[in-house]
């Protein structure tokens, strides 16, 4: 099934309940503009509610993955927000942290497919997924500090528990490029692939055949795990087993093992 492109962004849900979500501003490496901004957040929401999601694939068309804020539209007077930006106008985000935020806040898991150049907010939307799958030869930069501005697109958020503090520092200091190979050294890469839609697509679809309640259980925990003290993590675990235990979908998943056939799960 392939939801109507919106001119910025393309969603396709696959048999497979993975959907292969692609930013389609290719002629400007996928660039952030006031519209690119918009149309991200209603394909976010639009994700949101789809029935029987499973997993999701979040990359780029043409040469890059996202070149970053697109500057020509500063010259024009526009932005990428208006009015002030501590207003919290999704949840505990402003507009420009949501689009990279609301990978996280999905509830299934987001595997980013980065490929060619990745800058700035283009990164900070890569590193709201789960997931990321880079290109060797891709060109990354936590981009802000170049034109005098910090990352505020979530970034620090979301880097939690990726790079070494220091290296992070470096980096957002500097505004040093690094490359895919680098950036799995560093730990914000999963894996580095020379074709990451593909390696990406392959573990979205092994996410998406495993019982999708446990799935968006254990997506709640991890996004949990850095803002929870231990005692509330404790009482969660159970609380997200107690309410997924002896259910048909967990009873499948150990009927398909024992049987060795592909699962039959009850879509949430």
């Amino acid at each position: 099934m392939e939801l109507q492109p919106n001119e910025r962004v393309s969603i396709e849900l696959g048999e497979d309940r993975v959907a292969q979500v692609r930013m389609i501003r290719a002629d400007k490496m996928n660039a952030l503009d006031p519209e690119m901004f918009a149309r991200l957040i209603e394909a976010g929401q639009a994700l949101h509610e789809m029935k029987g999601l499973r997993a999701v694939v979040l990359s780029g068309e043409g040469r890059s993955f996202c070149a970053g804020l697109d500057l020509s539209s500063l010259g024009k007077g526009e932005s990428s927000e208006t009015g002030d930006l501590t207003d919290r106008t999704h949840g505990n985000a402003n507009r420009a942290q949501q689009v990279a935020m609301q990978w996280r806040k999905l509830p299934v898991p987001v595997v980013a497919a980065v490929h060619g150049v990745c800058f700035g907010g283009g990164f900070q939307i890569a590193s709201g997924a789960d997931i990321r799958v880079i290109a060797p030869d891709a060109r990354l930069a936590i981009m802000e500090l170049k034109w005098g501005l910090v990352p505020d697109m979530g970034g620090f958020a979301l880097w939690r528990g990726t790079a070494r503090d220091d290296v992070l520092r470096e980096l957002i200091y500097t505004n040093r490029e690094f490359n895919g190979v680098e950036a799995g050294e560093f730990g914000f890469a999963t894996h580095v692939e020379e074709n990451p839609i593909e390696r990406a697509t392959a573990i979205a679809e092994e996410i998406a055949d495993r019982n999708p309640h446990a799935i968006r259980g254990a997506k709640r925990l991890a996004n949990a795990m850095f803002d929870e003290d231990t005692d509330h993590l404790l009482m969660e675990e159970s609380r997200e087993q107690h309410a997924i235990i002896r259910t048909p979908n967990q009873m499948e998943s150990v009927m398909s093992h024992m049987e060795k056939r592909k699962a039959n799960y009850r879509d949430v």
